[in-house]
């Protein structure tokens, strides 16, 4: 307009963010894209330490469990990364139930461990489901481990038919000498106070075992060195021998 006075543009150029409304200086934007870049730079560190756990956890349980590592940000295209792959599933895949209710709710439960689940072709699995927050709390990642319970629960039944006894019929005969459980819990006790077990006992231990032994009357129950021995892993002569260095040292015989 003629008569109007030019106003001088400010020394700092602005920059129209289109859908924010307010102007921003480009010093704020270049500040911003470089902190984007820097979001970046460690979501991607973040997920490459989160894989290593992956392949950390699946070389331990291989090849019972599958372990899979899901970017929630990306449902559509969750798996990031599967060991050990038991449900047949390929990187790429999206979410499944539990990332897609993460991703909807961050008061959702972090740690869901040992649900029922089953793979696609009918297997019964063992679920571990864990899921990864970031600073601000919202659900970004998740570590899932699905345990193959085929092999275990053949073993299992296998291990019950083997140890599988007739319960409705009376004992015929016992294999347990007197007092022989009271003799092995004792040495159990003594072995837990030395934070070992039984078989671990070194000489000194097991003669300072049998000093306690003898002083509280286990020894003289019958066949009660063939108890010892069997229960330390040791010789009937060893605890013979053992005995009468206790008794040399206290002054009295052996067994």
């Amino acid at each position: 307009m003629r008569g109007a006075t030019a106003l001088k543009a400010p020394s700092v150029e602005l920059d129209l963010i289109v859908g924010q409304g307010a102007p921003r200086r480009r010093n704020d934007c270049v500040t911003a894209r470089l902190e984007r870049r820097t979001m970046k730079k460690d979501d991607t560190i973040f997920f490459e330490q989160l894989e290593q756990i992956a392949q950390g956890l699946a070389a331990t349980f291989a090849p019972f469990c599958e372990v899979v590592l899901h970017d929630l940000r990306d449902p559509q295209h969750a798996i990031l990364a599967i060991h050990n792959n038991l449900s047949d599933r390929e990187i790429g895949e999206p979410a499944t139930e539990l990332g897609l209710a993460r991703i909807a709710d961050p008061a959702f439960p972090q740690v869901i461990a040992n649900y029922s689940n089953s793979f696609s072709d009918g297997r019964r699995a063992k679920s571990t489901s864990i899921g990864i927050k970031d600073s601000q709390g919202r659900y970004v990642a998740a570590l899932c481990l699905n345990l193959d319970l085929t092999l275990f629960n053949s073993v299992q039944s296998a291990m019950a038919e083997f140890t599988k006894v007739d319960a409705r019929q009376p004992p015929l005969e016992t294999l347990n000498r007197t007092n022989a459980d009271a003799l092995r819990a004792a040495i159990d006790q003594f072995a837990a106070r030395k934070s070992k077990t039984p078989r671990s006992l070194r000489a000194a231990e097991r003669k300072a075992l049998l000093k306690e032994l003898k002083e509280a009357g286990f020894m003289d129950v019958r066949h009660a060195t063939d108890t010892v021995g069997a229960y330390l892993g040791v010789s009937r002569s060893t605890v013979y021998t053992d005995s009468r260095e206790v008794g040399r040292a206290s002054g009295e015989g052996g067994l």
